[in-house]
């Protein structure tokens, strides 16, 4: 779909110059996610890889595990009065048989809000639904340097970001820090969906030997997200949230925080980051 940006007349002040000119804004919209059928979730997303949004929360909600869970996704015409296609409702169809699991209040969809029921119900409900639990065997090791790489990587993929300064962006990394795949998107909880999506969709789950690249602050549902895909690491420019890291620890998560050139902060799981001989932690 072609709406990821549009534009809009400003009026631009500058040291005291006053001019009209068109703004290129971010486009922000409702998705609908059905599954089977029925209405399931509804999340506020830049328009653009919806089908692979939609399939990695449903990797998130412990849905989809492999490609061979998904049977297909569609738009569904008629989400209107007028019976138009608004492009704006998907339904997910997934493999004859395939058990689903209890979307009750006490399983915690956690999609709306992007926060979800917050404590030990939160965890729990990770801990029942995993499906890809991180197995990096022998454990992916990656140095301070190699990590403070990867903000700057991440930028100069930021297409949209450039045009319009509001998007944004997750991307993953293979552990010799190459880049594999980047999305954007108004919400950081859809853009890591689309990535996860896409490896769903190119059997690529779980993502066990991949780094996980945020460019906000590293809250509960991202790394949800990162231990639903087996991403052993999980590294964001911003802070953590205290139940993220929480989780990092319980599901032996790397998390990586305050990543910003040279310096970072480790909250979970630094027996994957290689540090020089002798190991200084002052």
């Amino acid at each position: 779909m072609g709406r990821v940006t549009e534009r809009r007349k400003v009026l631009r002040i500058r040291d005291g110059a006053v001019s009209t000119r068109p703004d290129t804004l971010v486009a922000e919209e409702p998705l609908e996610i059905r599954l089977n059928g029925k209405p399931l979730a509804i999340t506020m997303r830049t328009p653009g890889d919806d089908f692979a949004l939609a399939a990695g929360f449903l990797v998130s909600e412990g849905v989809l595990a492999t490609a061979a869970d998904l049977r297909n996704i569609v738009y569904c015409a008629g989400a209107t009065a007028d019976g138009s296609n608004t492009y704006n409702v998907v339904d997910v169809h997934t493999a004859p048989g395939l058990a689903l699991p209890d979307f009750t209040l006490e399983r915690n969809v956690y999609t709306t809000s992007s926060c979800g029921l917050c404590g030990k119900a939160s965890l729990d409900a990770v801990r029942t639904t995993a499906r890809w639990p991180i197995a990096d065997t022998p454990p992916l090791r990656v140095t301070p340097e190699l990590l403070a790489g990867l903000p700057d990587r991440l930028r100069a993929a930021q297409r949209v970001f450039d045009r319009t300064g509001g998007l944004h962006a997750a991307a993953l990394f293979d552990e010799d820090g190459e880049l594999l795949d980047t999305r954007e998107d108004v919400g950081r909880h859809n853009a890591v969906d689309k990535l996860v999506g896409r490896a769903l969709q190119s059997g690529a789950l779980p993502l066990s030997r991949t780094i996980l690249m945020v460019s906000g602050r590293a809250s509960f549902e991202l790394a949800q997200k990162a231990v639903m895909a087996g991403i052993p690491v999980l590294a964001a420019v911003s802070a953590p949230s205290s139940l993220a890291v929480d989780l990092a620890a319980e599901t032996g998560l790397t998390l990586v925080g305050f990543l910003r050139g040279a310096s970072m902060n480790v909250y979970a799981g630094d027996h994957r980051i290689a540090l020089p001989e002798p190991a200084a932690r002052g």
